[in-house]
């Protein structure tokens, strides 16, 4: 097991109810944001655990069923439906009542680079716990996105360090610079911009 994944694991120990409740119900999902990026580059601490999820209407049960309301809050199945059927940025929350842990859940639904995310999803075994992480490309051009959105530094410094941590394919990074309107951030990124 590679170092970063293991001191991310230990970083996240209160994140594991989260997954290994996704990996039993059988849902379709990947591991993104700063628990991606600090398996593929620099860990650094984060409040909570982000997931791409395919999530269609019939999945809600299923998706209920993983996270019982006695110990975890999710939202009214009203909410799940309108969310699911969103045609992009559809999102929730999950919260683990007992640790006051968080899930940010993106919903899949009609974004093209979800539904990449999730067909090109990476297998890890983080210290024991089978997972699936979102490839490395896809976690940098959200990153891209998020910085672009908040202006964070911590962004571009994610993406430096798996940039420097990983082979990545730059052409399909920036194709989506491309399509995204997100080059100016990309440029801020680049090993000669340091």
């Amino acid at each position: 097991m590679r170092r970063g994944a293991r001191t991310c694991m230990r970083l996240i120990e209160a994140f594991r109810p989260f997954v290994r409740r996704l990996e039993a119900s059988g849902l379709t999902y990947c591991i993104t944001g700063s628990v991606a990026s600090g398996v593929y580059g620099e860990v650094r601490t984060t409040r909570d655990i982000d997931f791409v999820l395919l999530l269609r209407i019939e999945d809600i049960k299923a998706l209920r069923a993983a996270f019982p309301e006695d110990d975890f809050y999710l939202p009214p199945v009203e909410v799940l439906i309108a969310e699911a059927r969103r045609s992009h940025r559809g999102m929730f929350n999950i919260i683990n009542n007992a640790e006051i842990t968080k899930a940010d859940i993106f919903i899949a639904a009609r974004d093209p680079l979800h539904h990449w995310a999730l067909q090109h999803r990476v297998r890890e075994d983080l210290d024991g716990e089978p997972a699936w992480l979102a490839p490395v490309e896809y976690v940098i051009v959200r990153k891209l996105e998020a910085y672009r959105e908040g202006g964070q530094e911590k962004h571009p410094r994610d993406i430096t360090f798996m940039l420097a941590s990983r082979e990545v394919n730059r052409d399909f990074i920036e194709s989506q610079v491309e399509r995204l309107g997100l080059r100016e951030q990309w440029l801020v990124c680049q090993p000669e911009a340091h």
